[in-house]
C-alpha cells in the first residue's frame, strides 16, 4: 500500500471518529440520549475496527497481544464484580449492552483500546518497555478519572457508595502497568497513525461529558 493510500485510510477514519463522537456528545444532551446509549457498543466495535484498519501489520504476535489483551481485560472485571476485591464493589448496568458473568463482554475490547492505543503513542519514546509502561499506566488512570465521571451519570455502571474508592485507580494503574508491559515485550509493528487521534477524541469526549 502506497503512503498516499495510507494517508487517505487515516484521513477517513479520523473523520469518522470525530463525527460519531461528537454527535454522541450531542445526542446525549437531547431527549433521545438513550438511542444514543445504546449505540455505545457499537462505537466500540467501530473505534477497535478503524485501528486495525490502520494497523500496519498483523502476525502471531499481535493476535496472541490482542486475545490475551482481551481475555484479561474481560475477566479482571469479571473478578471484580464478583469479588470487590480488585476495583471495589461496584456493577454493571445496561449501556454497555450483552453480558455474560455479570460483565458486558465489550469491555475486553474497551480494555484492548485503551491499552493499543496509549502503548503505540508511548512506543515512540526512547526509554525501556518498564518506563513506557509506567507512564502509560499513568495516563490510563487519569483518563479513568473522567471516564468514571461519564459512566456514572450514564449507569455504564455504579459503585456502591456512589463513587469509585481509591482503590479502583490504584487496580486500574497496575492493570494497565501489566498489560503495557505486554505490550511493550511483544514483537509486531506498534506504528498506527490513529492511535494519537482516538486518544485525543476518547479524552475530549470523556473530559466534555464529565463537565457538561
Amino acid at each position: 500500500m502506497s503512503n498516499e493510500q495510507k494517508d487517505k485510510r487515516l484521513f477517513a477514519s479520523t473523520i469518522i471518529l470525530v463525527v460519531v463522537n461528537f454527535a454522541g456528545i450531542i445526542g446525549l444532551q437531547t431527549e433521545h440520549k438513550d438511542l444514543f446509549l445504546m449505540c455505545t457498543p457499537l462505537n466500540l466495535l467501530l473505534s477497535i475496527s478503524l485501528l486495525l484498519w490502520n494497523h500496519t501489520e498483523f502476525n502471531k504476535s499481535f493476535f496472541t497481544f490482542f486475545v490475551l489483551t482481551f481475555l484479561t481485560g474481560y475477566f479482571i472485571e469479571v473478578v471484580g464484580v464478583k469479588t470487590g476485591m480488585i476495583f471495589g464493589n461496584y456493577s454493571y448496568g445496561p449501556t454497555l449492552g450483552f453480558k455474560l458473568f455479570d460483565v458486558p463482554v465489550i469491555i475486553g475490547i474497551n480494555w484492548l483500546i485503551l491499552i493499543y492505543i496509549v502503548g503505540v503513542i508511548f512506543n515512540k519514546l526512547n526509554v525501556p518497555g518498564l518506563v513506557k509502561s509506567l507512564f502509560g499506566a499513568a495516563v490510563l488512570t487519569t483518563l479513568d478519572f473522567f471516564i468514571e465521571v461519564v459512566a456514572i451519570k450514564y449507569n455504564f455502571w455504579k459503585w456502591s457508595n456512589y463513587t469509585p474508592p481509591n482503590q479502583n485507580f490504584l487496580a486500574w494503574f497496575v492493570v494497565s502497568f501489566l498489560l503495557l508491559l505486554l505490550f511493550n515485550s511483544m514483537n509486531f509493528s506498534k506504528n498506527n497513525k490513529l492511535a494519537q487521534g482516538l486518544f485525543i477524541i476518547q479524552l475530549v469526549f470523556f473530559v466534555t461529558l464529565s463537565v457538561i
